[in-house]
């Protein structure tokens, strides 16, 4: 196999994780990590399945070709590592990064994100990591941001524990249905959606309060 079949076989990993098991053996763990820490660690990478392959992921262990918890344990690493890398790359770049033209960097992506972290702030790290491209992005900038180590690594962990147990865990469950297997990123997105809706109702009654004060 070559490197753009290999590429192709990873991009569509819903469908070929069955054939990377039988392929690879034990070392399907392995590849699994590099995909998850290629994802959130560089910021060229946004390509890279996530929510599909942890969802897969969790389908094939039901099935008992993997074990969930040597999975769920490597994936919590790979995302934690990977996420703290890309943070340090962002803060090591700084803010010159939007005003330099990187070829390598998608500047429509990378505003988004920054928009998306301006307006919910370290939650974001955790949010995004149920939203494709966005994920791969938000610590880059929260890096940028310059947000405190300690407390970006707060929001990374958790990030992580909940993203991973909660989608290895779906597809564990639900993997074998096909109407959720083939919905997955609408249902994530949605999910994401009614997280932040709370978060948009505190947002304006405090802008409310606000108004009202100052008319007051």
């Amino acid at each position: 196999m070559d490197f753009m079949q290999f590429l192709d076989v990873i991009l569509h990993v819903d469908k070929t994780l069955g054939f990377l098991i039988k392929e690879y053996g034990t070392l399907i763990y392995l590849v699994l990590f590099l995909i998850v820490f290629c994802e959130t660690g560089l910021v060229v990478m946004p390509f890279l399945p996530g929510d599909t392959l942890l969802f897969i992921g969790g389908a094939f262990c039901a099935s008992g070709e993997m074990n969930i918890w040597a999975l769920m344990g490597l994936l919590i690493i790979a995302a934690t590592t990977g996420n703290t890398l890309n943070y340090w790359i962002g803060s090591k770049i700084g803010d010159k990064v939007f005003t330099h033209d990187y070829r390598w960097l998608d500047q429509k992506s990378l505003q988004k994100t920054h928009a998306f972290y301006e307006h919910h702030g370290g939650k974001t790290v955790i949010l995004s990591r149920f939203i494709p491209i966005v994920r791969t992005f938000a610590p880059f900038v929260a890096g940028v941001s310059k947000m405190t180590f300690s407390k970006f690594q707060f929001f990374n962990i958790t990030g992580a524990l909940i993203w991973v147990i909660g989608l290895v865990s779906a597809g564990y469950f639900f993997g074998n249905i096909p109407i959720i297997r083939d919905h997955l990123n609408t249902i994530v997105l949605v999910g994401v959606g009614a997280a932040l809706i709370p978060v948009a109702l505190g947002g304006c009654w405090k802008l409310f309060q606000k108004i009202r004060g100052r008319r007051a």
